[in-house]
């Protein structure tokens, strides 16, 4: 059983008595994490019968946990998987909490009916939220595999546990379906899926670079709002991470001001793009730069602190990839296709320290094997250690 990182804060908040909505894309192993613990109650919406038997009655979870309740002289802990299928239950389950009858467990793939349903009750102060992602570096056996292979097949548990090629291209094709008819057809969130598939497939090729809504809306023949809202609803279903940029700066008015997207795992990506896996070497660059991006989301995530992931560029050509900032620290990333890093790679992070002195230190990412000081304060490093480095210096900063 994969070892996740989630599970130690997950553990501490069990543990304090306190309740949890635990957000995730499908398949990023929710349900295999909450497997762990020994609950009294599970229900999972997920199953067409259950789900109708709590649609018709939602009372019905008041009543069985406070049967448990009765009997085991303690708040039973009660799994809810899916819970955004039946959003009429939050209303019980906030009585039941608020009366320590119960302590919860809740799961979604989507946040969509939790955030923006008018008449759903989203338990402010009462749950604390916490996000499980797609495999992180740090969760994954070592050696780890070429990097080739987490851009082509990307990082979600299944996938990465199944060795057969054949097998991973018919499992992710399936989730593409799977979330196109599940989350898209079957809650009818939009009114022409013919349009949405087309629209899926342009954001997955647009994945990472900065959006233009204009360009897309005229490439599919929808109105420009109507790509907005399918964009929020990529984020809403946990497919995509919107990605904003940094545009503080006393010297430069051009700064780009518009958000990347990125979707959530780069073997989605591909199947979404309908692209094969033999991708052209040039694919590559823009694809490592994607795959740091998600690292870092998935890293800051779990970190106690909030951490944010920004970008910077300016419209005159200066640009970073990745920004982290976290109070009023920056650490801006370059990413790089290299094994031979150079100083030429770290031109804009040199100019980004010289310009932020809130910046104290910056990294290029590549593929070269050891660690290379390029300039004063700029470090060249692997992927591989990408979130070693990063614990190490947070780790001072703290």
């Amino acid at each position: 059983m994969l070892k996740r990182r989630l599970k130690e804060k997950l553990d501490r908040v069990i543990k304090r008595g306190k309740s949890v909505l635990l957000l995730g894309p499908r398949q990023a192993g929710k349900t295999t994490l909450i497997s762990e613990y020994k609950v009294d109650l599970e229900v999972n919406l997920l199953f067409s019968k259950v789900r109708r038997q709590y649609e018709a009655d939602p009372d019905q979870l008041i009543r069985e946990v406070e049967a448990l309740k009765h009997k085991n002289g303690k708040p039973p802990l009660v799994v809810v998987d899916e819970v955004q299928k039946v959003p009429s239950l939050m209303d019980g389950v906030q009585h039941l909490i608020d009366k320590k009858l119960g302590q919860f467990i809740l799961t979604g793939s989507s946040a969509r009916k939790l955030r923006h349903g008018t008449a759903v009750n989203r338990l402010p102060g009462r749950l604390i939220q916490m996000r499980l992602d797609p495999l992180t570096l740090e969760e994954l056996d070592t050696p780890l595999p070429d990097i080739k292979d987490f851009l082509l097949y990307g990082s979600l548990p299944a996938i990465r546990l199944e060795k057969d090629p054949s097998i991973r291209e018919e499992e992710l094709d399936s989730y593409v379906d799977l979330y196109l008819e599940d989350e898209i057809r079957a809650e009818a969130l939009v009114r022409d899926i013919g349009a949405f598939e087309n629209f899926l497939r342009l954001a997955a090729i647009e994945s990472g670079n900065i959006i233009n809504f204009k360009k897309i809306s005229q490439d599919i023949g929808v109105a420009h709002s109507t790509i907005h809202s399918y964009y929020q609803i990529l984020e809403d279903c946990l497919i995509a991470e919107r990605i904003e940029p940094f545009t503080t700066s006393v010297t430069r008015k051009k700064l780009i001001k518009s958000p990347k997207y990125l979707l959530f795992d780069l073997g989605l990506r591909r199947l979404a793009a309908q692209e094969h896996p033999s991708l052209p070497e040039k694919y590559l660059g823009p694809l490592f730069e994607q795959f740091v991006g998600l690292e870092l989301i998935k890293w800051s995530r779990l970190q106690q602190h909030k951490i944010s992931l920004l970008f910077w560029r300016d419209v005159g050509g200066p640009e970073v990839d990745w920004l982290l900032k976290w109070k009023d620290t920056l650490i801006p990333i370059e990413v790089k296709w290299t094994e031979t890093p150079s100083a030429r790679d770290a031109k804009h992070l040199s100019l980004f320290l010289q310009e932020y002195p809130e910046a104290k230190k910056g990294f290029v990412v590549c593929r070269a094997k050891n660690p290379q000081a390029l300039e004063k304060n700029i470090e060249a490093i692997s992927w591989k250690d990408l979130t070693t480095r990063l614990n190490e210096l947070f780790l001072q900063e703290s």
